[in-house]
């Protein structure tokens, strides 16, 4: 049996931690910068970007494991 050998895979991991990670780093800051005119939507946006964050860290823990 004949395995198959995988170049470096370290552009795969930045791809799984940019999909964990860059959404609800993105909704923070529109949050931040929201924050002063509508404290509403902003805080929002707090609560999907740690919905987001737990959700992907989840899924995207469990590929990685």
């Amino acid at each position: 049996m004949m395995f198959l050998e995988v170049g470096n895979l370290d552009g795969l991991i930045y791809l799984i931690l940019a999909i964990m990670f860059g959404p609800a780093i993105f909704l923070a800051i529109i949050g931040f910068i929201v924050f002063k005119k509508h404290k509403k939507a902003a805080k929002i946006l707090f609560i999907l970007a740690a919905v987001y964050s737990i959700v992907s860290l989840g899924i995207c823990g469990s590929m990685m494991a």
